[in-house]
């Protein structure tokens, strides 16, 4: 009764075929996630908005005096506690609301971060060269923001 002591194994071509197909799925891939991962127009805007609004909060709590995160329309900037942003060409403020009061045609919107964690109320409409649409408020009584889709 003898068994064969056969091994079994990836040959040279099978292991470089199997690399060539990755190094296709590579090259077709990395374009999509690098977009996906830069920050560019509207997604830049409410990233750079929702961040400064984070940090507005945060250094109320922490500091545990009142922070404001402050918005700029005409400069296109937006600054928060340490943060400081802006919006892109491409994207316009629609309007611009600090406690009922429209704020964008003014040099400035200040919104006031409380040490408790609350938040003036506060709105804004963004609108991109794309008709893209987005809506970010404050829920006062969190302090926290929230991203709205409208198209």
């Amino acid at each position: 009764m003898k068994r064969s002591l056969r091994r079994r194994a990836f040959t040279l071509i099978e292991i470089m075929i199997v690399v060539a197909i990755i190094g296709v799925i590579m090259t077709m891939s990395v374009p999509s996630i690098v977009r996906s991962l830069r920050k560019e127009g509207m997604r830049k805007a409410v990233s750079d908005l929702t961040e400064a609004c984070n940090a507005a909060r945060a250094a109320a709590i922490i500091s545990s005096k009142t922070s404001d995160m402050v918005i700029r329309p005409k400069d296109r900037t937006v600054t928060g506690g340490s943060f400081s942003g802006g919006f892109p060409e491409e994207v316009s403020i629609q309007i611009l609301g600090v406690n009922f009061i429209e704020l964008q045609d003014a040099d400035e919107a200040r919104v006031h971060f409380y040490p408790n964690g609350t938040s003036d109320e506060f709105t804004i409409i963004l609108q991109s060269t794309e008709m893209e649409v987005r809506k970010i408020t404050l829920e006062v009584v969190t302090g926290l923001s929230d991203v709205e889709v409208i198209r």
